[in-house]
């Protein structure tokens, strides 16, 4: 019985080597990511009994899917098998002053395309004490938008705690839908994940006195932004990421937990980025281990960070590092020396 379910969709990546651009590349590398399933991978990490939760088609790719959470002890016992096709994205990686690119292919892929009647969620929330999704999720199709909003009631009716993350993507639909659609969804949610510009984007509630193309945010707009989206919808905390983007290599890199009418603010961060896809993600993941393990709010928010800041230095979308190794860079152990 998993203690964690994380719900959405599972794609395809593939990349170009190193920083080749899309028109240069002869060849590209094939690895498997999307936003719930990163959070999955974090937490299995971690020790965590979690499960992920999707549809995916029976054949070799999406059993290569399927292959690629389970070698990290995520339970793929929920995900239903079913549909045509498994959903790609491709990501060519930025560098200095060019940013990363992102090109989806994942229209009528086998979750977009899933019917209420796919998921059992008795058996899905059986032992389960943590929902987790993406605003990624019903963006999908309006179809994924209901069957999302039948989770949250399912959830909810058993005592489960919920968490989401914005994660607005101006690919996938536009502020006006999202905001209609995220308004019905997040009266179920416990904790609220954001970064600079969801809460404008998918709300209109949008910090002061802050610049995001040149890096430039306001600590205490963003008090203001997590005590608006609180009083809103009642949520028990909202934890928004900083980010201080100096170049596609090198941000700042911080956030703030906003919980009990209190704002916590972690230290930050000066973080030359290997792969910055996933780097949310393994926020959400940090977030919701500490929150499970009964962290205090600063630790919480310490941890979180600090996971996602060691997330920016791994290929790929999974987060793959241990409990110890955020806690010694939590602790104040950033400088990079050898292990040995």
């Amino acid at each position: 019985m998993a203690k964690v379910v994380t719900f959405g969709e599972l794609m395809l990546r593939l990349a170009p080597e190193g920083y080749y651009r899309f028109l240069q590349a002869e060849k590209y590398l094939a690895t498997f990511g999307g936003a719930e399933a990163n959070v999955a991978v974090s937490l299995a990490n971690y020790g965590v009994d979690v499960a992920f939760c999707s549809k995916l088609p029976e054949h070799e790719i999406g059993q290569s899917v399927v292959n690629s959470l389970r070698k990290f002890g995520v339970d793929c016992s929920k995900i239903v098998r079913g549909g045509e096709r498994v959903g790609v994205y491709y990501c060519e990686k930025g560098a200095s002053q060019r940013p990363s690119k992102v090109i989806y292919d994942r229209a009528y892929s086998a979750i977009a395309m899933a019917k209420p009647e796919d998921f059992d969620w008795d058996k899905i929330f059986d032992g389960t004490e943590w929902f987790h999704f993406t605003g990624i999720t019903p963006a999908l199709s309006d179809g994924m938008a209901e069957i999302t909003l039948t989770a949250l009631k399912e959830a909810k009716k058993r005592g489960i705690t919920v968490s989401t993350d914005l994660n607005y993507r101006k690919k996938l639909w536009s502020k006006e839908k999202a905001g209609k659609v995220m308004s019905e969804l997040c009266p179920y949610v416990d904790y609220c994940i954001a970064n600079e510009e969801d809460a404008k984007d998918v709300f209109g509630i949008e910090a002061d006195n802050t610049d995001i193309t040149s890096g430039k945010l306001n600590r205490e707009g963003y008090i203001s932004v997590a005590k608006k989206l609180t009083d809103k919808f009642n949520f028990k905390g909202v934890a928004i990421t900083l980010r201080e983007s100096l170049s596609a290599n090198d941000n700042n890199w911080s956030a703030m937990l906003y919980t009990g009418g209190e704002a916590y603010f972690s230290k930050k961060y000066a973080v030359h980025i290997v792969d910055r896809v996933g780097g949310g993600d393994s926020f959400g993941g940090g977030l919701i281990y500490s929150l499970l393990s009964g962290y205090s709010a600063q630790d919480t928010i310490e941890f979180a960070v600090a996971a996602s800041c060691l997330k920016h230095s791994i290929e790929g979308d999974y987060n793959l590092v241990s409990v110890d190794e955020v806690k010694k860079l939590a602790g104040g152990d950033a400088s990079g020396r050898v292990q040995r």
